[in-house]
Formats: structure tokens, sequence, C-alpha cells
């Protein structure tokens, strides 16, 4: 007897699902919804992996429902257009990132803020609207409302533009909405990862002078050399983050594990803005008196409406900007993820979806 997840779809779907907390990801037969009249089904391609579906399929946010398809940096070919798709047609280019749907009438969502919808669901791990959980990009094929579809333009190449779609916008939307994206401007990137990695990248793109900060001196020569960061700082060593005291615009912060906020305040200048977007599971610490001493603000920001998702494809495509990736199989996988926990990756996992994934026969 199969499982629910089989039956409750008109559509055989296959993808590697955790089933429990371990987080161990192996075969799974699942179903899929036919296509809709606004429903756009694609051929997954390639799929990130985003840190956050290391911390989902272990419930380390206490927040996961099993079993868990992940992946949210999806790219593919159309298969199937509903009947009143007008974006997208058989044979197109196509990502989905992070959300597959959203209420689509709240203030949020009248002003391209899908991702700050209320009632926003995720890729995966949320209950669609028909009651059924979502699964993500590690499977064969999706459905998606084409209003959740991106545009891939043709100069990306799919693989190392997936991580675009969770990591790009993750980066690309603090720099504009927190108005650090001007030519001339100095703007912090703390952590060389799966997200610091782009972040340069974009910056840099804007015209803006960058420095990395992280705990690692051995990434120096990396993020100058071949990311082209114009400085790195190692926050340890108190003589360098003191000689940089009062330097930076802003900082993009996108370290996922505990650490300390407040030698960065130290970094910002006067009415300079610090922008959290990793998510440490446990609250930060945050001192007041660094803060009023120069009207400086933390904020936050989490990825980005579809509008701004698409800009951001169109300006990387502009400025050929991809991620840093090492593509491997499916079944490589359950080793990539240890290989994530401990930051052994430059700088982002790509599975390679249509080459590695089997359909198991049993």
């Amino acid at each position: 007897m199969g499982s629910v997840a089989e039956q409750e779809h008109p559509k055989k779907a296959f993808g590697w699902a955790a089933r429990d907390s371990s987080g161990v990801l192996s075969p799974f037969n699942f179903s899929r919804r036919a296509t809709g009249e606004k429903d756009v089904t694609f051929k997954v391609l390639y799929c990130g992996i985003c840190h956050t579906d290391l911390h989902k399929i272990r419930n380390e946010w206490k927040n996961s429902k099993y079993p868990i398809v992940p992946g949210h940096e999806i790219v593919g070919e159309v298969t199937e257009v509903g009947s009143k798709v007008e974006k997208f047609k058989v044979g197109d280019k196509v990502g989905v990132g992070c959300m597959v749907g959203s209420c689509r009438s709240c203030d949020n969502c009248a002003n391209n803020l899908e991702n700050y919808c209320p009632k926003m669901l995720l890729t995966y791990g949320s209950t669609y609207l028909d009651g059924t959980i979502t699964y993500g990009g590690y499977s064969d094929f999706m459905v998606a409302d084409e209003h959740f579809v991106i545009r891939i333009p043709d100069n990306l190449p799919l693989d190392a533009s997936a991580p675009l779609l969770c990591a790009g916008i993750t980066v690309y939307s603090p720099l504009r909405y927190y108005g650090l994206d001007k030519p001339g401007m100095h703007v912090g990137v703390v952590g060389l990862g799966g997200l610091g990695h782009v972040a340069v990248k974009f910056a840099k793109a804007m015209g803006v002078k960058v420095t990395v900060i992280s705990t690692s001196p051995n990434k120096k020569n990396e993020a100058i050399e071949r990311l082209g960061a114009d400085a790195f700082l190692v926050s340890r060593n108190q003589d360098e983050m003191q000689a940089a005291k009062g330097t930076m615009d802003g900082i993009i912060d996108t370290v996922s594990a505990p650490h300390p906020v407040l030698p960065l305040i130290g970094l910002i200048k006067s009415n300079g803005k610090i922008v959290l977007v990793g998510a440490p599971e446990k609250p930060v610490e945050l001192p007041v008196f660094p803060l009023i001493g120069g009207r400086k603000m933390v904020g936050g920001s989490m990825i980005g409406g579809i509008k701004e998702t698409q800009e951001m494809i169109d300006f990387a495509a502009k400025h050929k900007i991809m991620a840093d990736i090492e593509v491997i199989a499916v079944d490589y996988v359950n080793t990539a993820m240890e290989r994530l926990e401990k930051a052994d990756v430059r700088y982002r996992f790509v599975i390679d979806i249509a080459k590695t994934m089997k359909p198991s026969t049993s």
C-alpha cells in the first residue's frame, strides 16, 4: 500500500524526503496536483541546497512537518501550462524560489511583498490551499501558480542561477531596500558562505565598496582575488576591527550561527544599518548604548517579493552574476548536508536532478 502522499493528487511524482528529525533523506514516491488553469508545470533540472533545508529536515526551528521534500532554489523547463497562463509557454526556462502562494489581497501582496504576507505559502512544508502539504525541488517536477514562477534569462546557466532564487534575492533585497546600493558606499558582508559570496557580487555590481568580515583568515585570498571584495576583516582580530571602526555605511550579516552583533555596531558610521539575513536559532544580544550613540539601526530582511525576485534575476543576467557551485548527484545529498553543516562547500551545492534522480522501482 502506498503512502497517503502518493494518492492525494493525480500526477505521480518522485523525490527525496526526510521522514523524521534525523534529517536523513531517501527516495520518496508522492503526487502533485494536475496543472490548474493558472498553473505552470515544469521538469526540474537543478535544485540548490540552502541552509534552510538543513534546519528544516532536522526540525531545528521546531516547526517541521514530515515527510519533507526540501528544496526552494528550483530551476527547470516548462512542460505544460494551464489554459489561463499568460506569462509562460512550454519550453521556457523558469524557476521557483522560497514561496508558492500568498493571499494576493492584503497590503503586503498589493505592494509586491508577497514574502511578508501573513498567509504566505512556503515551497515546502506549508499546508497548501487544498489542505495538502507542499513539497519542494528535490523532486522530478513542480507545479506552481504562474504568479510565483520566475523567468530565467537565456544567458544565465541554470545550475549556477538556481541559488539566486533564495540566496540571491535574500541579499539583493536588503541592499536595495536599506539603500546600500549607491556607488561609492562602503558595505560590510559578514560570513562568506552561500549568501555572503553572492552578496559580494551583487554589491560590487552596484558600484559599492565591499569588505568581507569573517572568522576564517584563510578565506582572505578567496574573498579578494576570486570574488572581487575590496578588503577583508578577521572578526576575531581586535586590531583589524579597531582600525575599521566607523568606516561602513551598512552591513549585511548572513551568518546563521549565534554570534555577537556588538562588534559589528562599532564598524558602521553614524546612521549606519546592520541588516540580519541569517537566522540563528537563539536570540541575539543587542546592547543599546552603541546604537543610540550613533543613531544606528539593526534591521532584518527575508527574501523578496516576486516582482523584485524577477528584477534580481534580470540584474544578475545583465551583470553575469551567478553562484559559485558544486554540482552533485542526488544520492550524495546526505553527505552534502554533513559538509554544509561544517561549511565545507564553495559556496552552494546544486543537485543535478535531471541526470541523477531516478525513480525507484520498489
